[in-house]
């Protein structure tokens, strides 16, 4: 039983995006026997030491962890049902910082005030509407006054502290109603198919066209680590690739020595050669945060280039190389205001932007280039101009397409995709897991 649900934690690690192997599966039923069940607390530190290789893996870890370990089991036998009486419970844990009376308070709101729906198929549990029938929020005022009132000094500063703490605790609350209400539906439903469901991706699986403000900044914290993953393998390419080929010719020649014998073969050694990069960015609304994390990220691996050029375009072509900032968010922003990247109207035009690029920057392209063009190929029912991609595609040493939008998308609407792709390769690019692996696997060395 306990070999069952350790298994089936671990693939719901994976489906979540953990890279967790054989070795760290033994490794976690070794945990699992040493320390047993008794102590939640020290099962999770435990299997966490054993399974995840960073920091940033530890939010996916405790959502799932929560899930197939689970602080309880089923209802509460006598869950409180008045809404004062919750918040006065509430109000008291938070002033005295009791975890365990915020869980359990937490279980007796979504079991009290989360429950939606009338049938066996759409009954369910909702943190959402748990909160916001409770308003933990509403008792920052209350708790701050209850631990001023047993303080006899003056006020100081560290009451500005003391408001940034309480509001840590009601997030924290807030965090355990969530996790109370999944576990009531998993119970519903099923845990693995709620692990897959709901329980928050890794931020290299976070989708660039859904992702909000905080997934944004998650992201730019992101750039870093992967950028110097990045370097480190598109290095180690390199470094293959100058050991070069054999050279059947040489090899052959130097065999007559030992009587036809190719003791010593000879290689064909590559000059070392950074390839240039050009990318041609597509900046409007829905695809800006894809856009914005590329542009941040290649000029985080600037250095395994010789050279890299950065356009920006919504339905007009403007070089933007020295507007790119480290700040995720701001690049794009900043683009649209200092770059002329648009013309009488707001719509992305890809015809018209690739038409002046091959107009007036067709230089930058030569035979080191490669040549990325991002964006969701969406014209606006306006003219694809495939001659100028066509033109660019003619001049690079590879062109590549990465859409943000699911292949299953491509063609809908106003969409060009297949037209644009019988012109160059055309790749989805969802998330930064994707986008890692396109850029090692696509770029020269």
């Amino acid at each position: 039983m306990i070999a069952e649900r350790l298994t089936a934690f671990v693939q719901a690690l994976r489906a979540n995006g953990l890279r967790v192997g054989p070795s760290e599966t033994v490794d976690a039923a070794a945990v699992v026997e040493v320390l047993g069940l008794a102590h939640r607390e020290r099962l999770r530190e435990g299997l966490a030491a054993a399974l995840l290789r960073g920091e940033q893996q530890r939010a996916v870890f405790d959502a799932t962890f929560d899930l197939y370990f689970p602080l309880r089991v089923g209802a509460l036998e006598t869950p409180s049902t008045e809404v004062a009486e919750l918040r006065d419970r509430l109000a008291a844990a938070l002033t005295a910082n009791d975890q365990a009376a915020m869980a359990l308070l937490a279980a007796e709101a979504v079991q009290a005030l989360g429950r939606y729906g009338n049938s066996p198929a759409s009954d369910g549990y909702s943190a959402s509407q748990t909160l916001d029938r409770l308003r933990p929020q509403i008792l920052l005022a209350r708790v701050l006054a209850a631990l001023r009132a047993d303080r006899d000094s003056a006020p100081d500063f560290t009451e500005r502290l003391e408001a940034d703490e309480i509001r840590r605790r009601i997030q924290a609350f807030r965090g355990m109603v969530g996790t109370d209400a999944r576990r009531r539906i998993a119970e519903l439903r099923g845990t693995d198919r709620i692990a897959r469901r709901a329980v928050a991706p890794t931020v290299d699986q976070i989708d660039f066209l859904y992702a909000g403000r905080d997934q944004l900044t998650e992201l730019r914290r992101a750039v870093r680590p992967l950028s110097r993953k990045l370097a480190t393998r598109l290095a180690a390419r390199r470094r293959r690739a100058s050991h070069g080929e054999i050279d059947l010719r040489r090899t052959l020649r130097r065999s007559l020595s030992t009587g036809g014998v190719p003791l010593r073969p000879a290689y064909r050694h590559r000059r070392p050669q950074r390839p240039e990069l050009v990318l041609l960015c597509d900046i409007s609304g829905s695809v800006a945060g894809f856009a914005d994390f590329t542009m941040l990220l290649v000029q985080a691996l600037r250095a395994e280039f010789s050279r890299v050029r950065v356009f920006g375009f919504v339905n007009r072509m403007a070089e933007v190389t020295e507007l790119i900032s480290p700040a995720l968010g701001s690049s794009a922003q900043r683009i649209l205001t200092e770059a002329q990247v648009m013309g009488l109207h707001t719509n992305s035009d890809y015809g018209t932007a690739l038409g002046e690029f091959a107009d007036r920057w067709l230089d930058a392209v030569g035979p080191r280039t490669s040549v990325l063009i991002l964006g969701d190929a969406r014209t606006n029912r306006r003219d694809p101009n495939l001659p100028a991609l066509r033109l660019i595609a003619a001049r690079a040493r590879r062109v590549f397409w990465l859409n943000p939008e699911p292949p299953s998308l491509w063609d809908s609407g106003d969409s060009a995709a297949t037209p644009y792709a019988s012109v160059v390769p055309m790749h989805p690019c969802r998330n930064a897991r994707q986008l890692g692996a396109l850029i090692e696997r696509l770029l020269p060395v």
